[in-house]
């Protein structure tokens, strides 16, 4: 514990925690305050000035990052016989049907993407209790359900991902590793937070982007103007 305390006050001494930071300069400095002896995630955290109760305010989307998360995504495919062939040329880790459903039902969870056809759903809507809650859930709107599924797993492979504001309003989402260049992780995560402005929601009143955050897996937080987004 010593060791981690230790690394935390350093970290905060090259800093000001107070201070909102342009994003360009969030990204510089999440490298130089990780002190992980691994390659740790770069998460970003957005409050928005949403009320997630009303349908006219929910934000969700997806983005292709454009130098990918960093991480191997597992993906699994979910179809009818005839597009078996399609989805493993694509890359996909696992493809099946019946068999994938009951291994979801059992427990089996080890994937991090599931793409689908419309025609599967009806199957895979009893599982949404167990997929709804880990973000794993199929949705037309994340063009994770389609029928072009190898473009689909393609785009999941290249490090698209789907995001959803919570109830609290939040955002939470990893957008590289802290051994990418600089360059990466600010095109990462400019194109993260700019896919969010544009998905702002006709009904949000007042300010939208109430606040954010870039850190690491094991760093503190850097507190992110948002005005340098824009």
């Amino acid at each position: 514990m010593s060791k981690v305390a230790k690394k935390q006050k350093e970290a905060l001494a090259q800093y000001d925690k107070s201070q909102a930071y342009s994003l360009s300069e969030a990204c510089k400095m999440v490298q130089t305050i990780t002190k992980a002896n691994f390659n740790a995630s770069v998460d970003v955290s957005v409050r928005l000035g949403v009320d997630p109760r009303k349908a006219n305010q929910m934000v969700r989307g997806s983005v292709t990052l454009p130098h990918g998360t960093g991480k191997e995504m597992k993906v699994l495919v979910l179809c009818t016989p005839d597009k078996e062939d399609e989805a493993k040329a694509a890359g996909a880790d696992f493809v099946g049907l019946d068999e994938y459903i009951d291994k979801i039902k059992e427990g089996w969870l080890d994937m991090d993407v599931i793409i689908t056809m419309p025609s599967v759903m009806p199957k895979i809507g009893r599982l949404g209790k167990v997929l709804g809650p880990r973000g794993l859930m199929p949705n037309p709107k994340t063009g994770t359900v389609t029928m072009d599924v190898g473009n689909a797993v393609k785009e999941a492979k290249a490090g698209k991902i789907d995001f959803k504001v919570d109830k609290y309003g939040i955002i939470n989402s990893t957008v590289g590793k802290v051994q990418f260049d600089e360059k990466q992780i600010y095109e990462n995560a400019k194109e993260f937070l700019s896919t969010i402005i544009r998905l702002k929601p006709v009904a949000a009143k007042g300010t939208y982007m109430q606040s954010v955050y870039l850190s690491s897996t094991m760093s503190p937080s850097i507190r992110i103007n948002p005005k340098s987004i824009m």
